[in-house]
């Protein structure tokens, strides 16, 4: 039981500080291109994967015309739209591949990662560093926190955080997100 007070807390800090090394500069860059986006895409693999998709459905409960890269019913990507890629090693081979077509195209990319020199990193237009472990560097909480953990749970918190921004600036209450809240579960 310590030890599950013991990761909460530590996994906390290590949130805190990452909200204290974010470049302010870039966060307003990505709160603009959302605000000013045709269609969003966000795209992501395993846990990154479903961080971006709770991403993905508070952007739609926002009112934003948003997508998820890789089910039924997205459409494709074109000039000028806007891709979120997710990734916390940024060299996880989808995430790369679909940064390489968007680049093609001339999507938007924005990178979410934990490594700014990554691949990912390379191919996006506007990057956010979310520093924690991932899948191939150990970090220094990996008993508490093992693999990709850290980047996974400070994105989400960094998503929920940028969904405040614009719910603020869209002068948005909680009820407006409520009445486009799925109805069937």
């Amino acid at each position: 039981m310590q030890l599950v007070k013991e990761a909460m807390e530590k996994i906390s800090r290590h949130v805190i500080d990452v909200s204290s090394s974010l470049d302010s500069k870039s966060i307003e860059k990505l709160i603009e291109e959302l605000l000013n986006a045709q269609k969003i895409f966000v795209f992501g693999t395993g846990r990154s994967g479903l961080v971006a998709k709770a991403f993905a459905m508070r952007l739609m409960q926002l009112g934003l015309n948003v997508y998820v890269i890789g089910e039924t019913i997205s459409p494709p990507t074109e000039k000028n739209d806007l891709i979120i890629l997710v990734s916390g090693s940024g060299e996880t081979h989808s995430v790369v591949f679909a940064a390489q077509v968007c680049r093609k195209i001339g999507t938007k990319i924005v990178g979410v990662t934990s490594d700014s020199n990554s691949t990912l990193a390379k191919y996006s237009d506007l990057i956010i560093t979310l520093k924690g472990g991932n899948k191939y560097r150990k970090n220094a909480e990996w008993k508490i926190a093992p693999l990709g953990t850290l980047f996974e749970i400070t994105a989400m918190v960094f998503f929920d955080a940028i969904v405040a921004e614009l719910m603020s600036r869209k002068g948005m209450e909680e009820e407006t997100l409520r009445k486009r809240h799925a109805i069937i579960e």
